[in-house]
């Protein structure tokens, strides 16, 4: 029952404590008329600006101003009824109604002018200081577009006040005019404070995160960019009190081209298109969703399917012109109320905006929809018709635009094929793909029709084995080697039979023997034909005939299908050298033999490569070392760098085994580099990032590392490679909460773990994914969120039989964080299920550790009322402690009694019991002196703590001084400066005393 003023106060106390949203500004308008009928308006006074504060930040500014006027009348007639507090928000909430009416169009100028001189006569009148005033006047010119640099002026060079912004809303005025006036440099330096961290508010830094990431994009600080984006984010996603912050983000995911992660942004905000009541804000965030939609259908995705005003289904086009209507309206209504264009152009200024970056930054989150290709494109984005793969020599070839003439785009696939270039591949695909449109038809001037079957065969046959499905690779390969035999090409007949039964080597299930024997008879008859008829000494292939190649090409396939059976051989023979071991080693001999005498240093390459490869999985890395750097000389001597990429790859992870992480680096980048010059589609790009991300994190390039994880993650998403995509993730959340990043790993984890959407791969990674994610909340101070993380986690591993010790490190870590959340009934439970856990598998640290921090939250809670209870939490911690046997592992026994002992100390102090606390901290001191140097840091403390009750407690300054003062010096020669410094500070306080 609300009927008395105290019953009312009460509720206005429980309401303040809700989060900002529907319920609290409901139970804000109930709670104020239930406060009218009091003859004393003091409570109404208190629910008046209770139920401001909750339009404030629910964006409910239409009604803020309503609320206020009444706040007003009643300060006019009655102001013994203000609070001191309440008094300073008669005027602190000047500004916000200022601001309000200029979001609200249908609000005459001349209005909010006139509350502009009403409150610079109110703030003369009782005193104060007029840069808020000015201020106000900034907000307005700002606006309007009208005497801009005049309002800036006095508003900047006034000093501040009392009543002034906090500095942090302040910077972002700053910044933002910076941004206005097109010096993003100069803006993101104004921000340092805020977005650094070391300014804030309940606004501050995600208001300013929104604003800075397009200038952060233009100046190339990309991975600052995509730092503040992923934590900027997760403070303002479905606050309808930040509906232009929103409008940023999904501003930023289709400038940065991330459209797909635009697209679940918008899903997760769609509740926002039903806020109206802050009708500028509004027109910021459907500007912010015009300017993603419009990227899709520009690139020809009008008709795909997205979220938008609840009620019925939406495509991108639908949508946009929906959005792009009421927008104009606003827009509209805004530049008629202040006779100038100044919203309108700064409306078409973001919607003039290009994609700020040629690819899409990653982000490192997962994301269910990707990018999609422009309807219309060319293959890989290439337009067909330009002009052909260069001119030159085939080792100089790189990725180039598709020819336009048929029989030119065939000529050139044979000459990279030829080469052995990557980018046949490409070359190959349009021509099957202008072959079966009808686009084009066969030309004799190519030759045979069937040698273009062949050769497409083939190229089928290699796209068909990538995707593991040997059947049909091996059935294109058997139709390319009937067909060369027609055409009267054995050698190129062998080849294609050779490679089919090599890939068939990798299936663990293929007939092994079956395959060893095809390829020893396809060795014989290469013999055999070597004998009857001589090589070609044409030039077709930089000198080197076709059938010198080809049979290479057959060394090769019976050297590759060796080297599979070796790996396979390695775990049984432990490093010996088994039965297939030498038969790869012969095979590899007499690959690496022919290809020196006939000249051809990227087989020698290919045989050093392989041979390098086993021994680096045999434990010998000096020969696989080796090995790579003679294989990187003969693709030198090649004229083929294209091959280098993948022997620089396997180097790079040598050099991270030997700790040479700069090397590694140094050799990733390159192999990375010639993978998209040469357009090497099929070099393994997402892992080889995955490796820079380790180097990189090895020489503390945290930047470095987050932006080659993230990269690694989103190319696994292009390849729908869930699991390796996963992982990539969970080492670049591990990362960024080792280097401190914790709102961003918890980002990063939050996507990982959305809902059902998480993947199904190994359980325990996740596990530990989740365990990461609700320690990275606990420390964010959301503790609620990180309680229910735990919980979940506790469900999952109470089914782990084999890791009881686990069930009992999470039920504690829940315990602790439902405490922080003040839940307490649900903490309770959760320290049963830790204890009993504990009794199961016990972790005597932890629970000693947990119950310190309850007896520390309850008194944090109740004060001394919550004495005896947390007394009681010391004595079970205690009892912990005296349970566990004299020569248990990893249990110190002087680190559980000096914790017990610290802690009380507090407990008893916080309580006024000063001797007590004292003697509880002689004994904490003690304890941790037994630890030697381990616990010298923790005994500083107990002595602060001991120096902290003599004195403030007991006024006993002399022996508190003497006790810092013989610490103090101990911890210097103990080479803990820090804890020295601390101790000295307090000794001098108490020596000013």
């Amino acid at each position: 029952m609300l009927d008395t003023p105290e019953a009312v106060i009460e509720a206005l106390r429980e309401n303040d404590e809700r989060p900002h949203g529907l319920q609290r500004t409901v139970t804000a308008e109930e709670l104020v008329e239930a406060a009218e009928p009091f003859e004393e308006p003091d409570v109404l006074v208190t629910a008046l600006l209770e139920l401001m504060g909750a339009y404030e930040f629910t964006g409910e500014h239409r009604k803020s101003p309503v609320v206020f006027a009444r706040v007003l009348k009643l300060w006019d007639s009655a102001p013994a009824s203000f609070s001191r507090w309440e008094a300073h928000q008669v005027f602190w909430r000047f500004k916000w109604v200022t601001t309000s009416l200029l979001e609200v169009p249908e609000v005459p100028l001349a209005a909010i002018r006139g509350w502009i001189d009403q409150m610079r006569t109110r703030y003369a009148a009782a005193g104060h200081g007029m840069q808020p005033v000015a201020a106000m006047g900034y907000h307005l010119a700002r606006h309007t577009g009208e005497g801009l640099a005049d309002a800036y002026d006095l508003w900047a060079t006034r000093p501040r006040t009392e009543l002034s912004d906090c500095e942090a809303c302040e910077i972002r005025h700053f910044a933002g005019h910076q941004v206005a006036a097109g010096d993003d440099a100069g803006a993101l330096e104004t921000w340092l404070p805020v977005l650094g961290g070391a300014t804030g508010c309940t606004e501050e830094p995600q208001m300013s995160q929104a604003r800075a990431l397009l200038p952060l994009l233009r100046t190339g600080r990309t991975d600052e960019a995509r730092s503040h984006h992923l934590t900027g984010y997760r403070r303002v996603r479905g606050n309808t009190g930040m509906q232009d912050e929103v409008g940023l983000h999904l501003e930023f995911c289709a400038l940065s081209r991330n459209e797909g992660r635009g697209l679940e942004i918008l899903a997760e905000n769609r509740p926002l298109f039903e806020a109206t009541g802050a009708p500028l804000a509004r027109l910021g965030f459907l500007t912010g969703v015009e300017v993603l939609l419009a990227r899709l259908t520009e690139d020809g995705h009008a008709e795909t399917a997205v979220a938008g005003p609840p009620g019925r289904n939406w495509t991108a086009g639908e949508l946009l012109a929906h959005v792009r209507a009421e927008a104009d309206r606003l827009t509209t209504a805004f530049d008629a109320r202040n006779a100038t264009t100044a919203v309108g152009d700064r409306r078409r200024a973001r919607l003039a905006q290009r994609p700020l970056l040629a690819e899409p930054l990653p982000l490192g989150l997962r994301t269910s929809l990707t990018r999609l290709p422009a309807t219309g494109a060319a293959l890989d984005g290439v337009p067909v018709g330009t002009v052909a793969v260069g001119t030159g020599p085939a080792t100089a070839a790189s990725a180039g635009a598709v020819p336009r003439d048929f029989v030119s785009l065939v000529r050139e696939a044979r000459r990279l094929a030829a080469a052995g270039h990557p980018g046949e591949n490409r070359l190959w695909a349009r021509v099957e793909e202008l072959l079966a449109d009808g686009s084009a038809v066969h030309d004799d001037a190519l030759g045979p029709e069937e040698l273009l079957q062949a050769e497409l065969a083939d190229h089928r046959a290699y796209l068909l084995i990538r995707k593991d499905r040997d059947t049909e690779s091996a059935a294109e390969l058997k139709r390319a080697a009937e067909l060369y035999e027609g055409l009267g090409m054995p050698w190129h007949a062998l080849s294609a039979r050779s490679r089919s039964l090599a890939w068939r080597s990798t299936d663990d299930g293929a007939d092994q023997d079956a395959i060893r024997a095809g390829l020893d008879e396809i060795l014989a008859e290469a013999a055999h034909l070597m004998t009857k008829e001589p090589w070609t000494q044409g030039k077709e292939a930089q000198g080197h005939g076709e059938r010198e190649l080809e049979y290479l090409t057959v060394l090769y396939s019976a050297t590759f299908a060796a080297y599979q059976e070796a790996v396979r051989e390695l775990p049984e023979t432990a490093g010996s050298a088994g039965p297939a071991a030498e038969r790869f080693a012969a095979r590899a001999g007499t690959l690496r033999a022919e290809a020196e005498r006939l000249s051809v240093p990227h087989h020698v390459a290919n045989a050093l490569q392989f041979a390098a490869d086993l021994a680096a999985r045999s434990g010998d890395t000096a020969r696989a070392e080796d090995d790579l750097l003679a294989a990187l000389e003969a693709v030198d001597a090649s004229g083929r760098p294209w091959r280098g990429s993948r022997p620089r790859a396997l180097l790079a992870q040598l050099m991270l085994a030997k700790d040479e992480p700069a090397r590694a680096v140094e050799l990733l980048h390159q192999a990375l580099a010639d993978a998209a010059r040469y357009d090497d589609t099929d070099f393994a790009v997402a892992p080889t990032y995955v490796l820079l991300g380790h180097a990189a994190s090895h020489l503390d390039d945290v930047n470095g590392a987050v932006r080659h994880l993230s990269e690694a993650a989103a190319r696994f998403d292009l390849d729908a490679a869930n699991d390796e995509a996963t992982d990539a993730r969970l080492q670049l959340a591990e990362v960024l909460a080792r280097s401190g990043r914790q709102a961003d790993a918890v980002a990063v984890l939050e996507s990982v773990l959305a809902g059902e959407s998480a993947p199904a791969g190994d359980e325990r990674p996740l596990a530990q994914a989740r365990l990461t994610l609700a320690r990275g909340l606990r420390e964010l101070g959301e503790f609620l969120s990180a309680a229910e993380e735990f919980l979940r986690l506790a469900d999952i591993v109470a089914a782990w039989e084999d890791d009881g010790e686990v069930l009992t490190l999470v039920a504690a870590e829940a315990a602790t964080a439902l405490a922080m959340a003040e839940r307490w009934d649900a903490a309770a439970a959760a320290y049963e299920r830790a204890v009993a856990a504990h009794a199961d598998a016990p972790n005597p640290s932890l629970i000693i550790h947990m119950m310190c921090e309850f007896a520390r939250l309850t008194m944090l809670a109740r004060g001394a009322d919550g004495l005896d209870t947390a007394l009681d939490h010391l004595a079970q911690a205690d009892a912990v402690r005296a349970a566990v046997p004299e020569d248990a592992e990893d249990f110190a026994a002087w680190h559980g009694r000096g914790t017990v002992h610290y802690r009380r100390a507090r407990v008893l102090g916080d309580a006024e019991r000063f001797e007590e606390a004292l003697a509880e901290a002689e004994a904490a001191i003690a304890a941790h002196e037994e630890g030697g140097e381990h616990g010298e840091v923790l005994r500083a403390e107990a002595v602060r703590i001991a120096a902290l009750i003599e004195g403030n407690g007991l006024a006993r300054f002399e022996g508190a001084i003497a006790r810092l003062t013989a610490a103090a010096a101990r911890c210097r020669r103990a080479g803990l400066p820090e804890a020295a410094d601390i101790l000295d500070a307090l000794r001098q306080d108490y020596l000013k005393r």
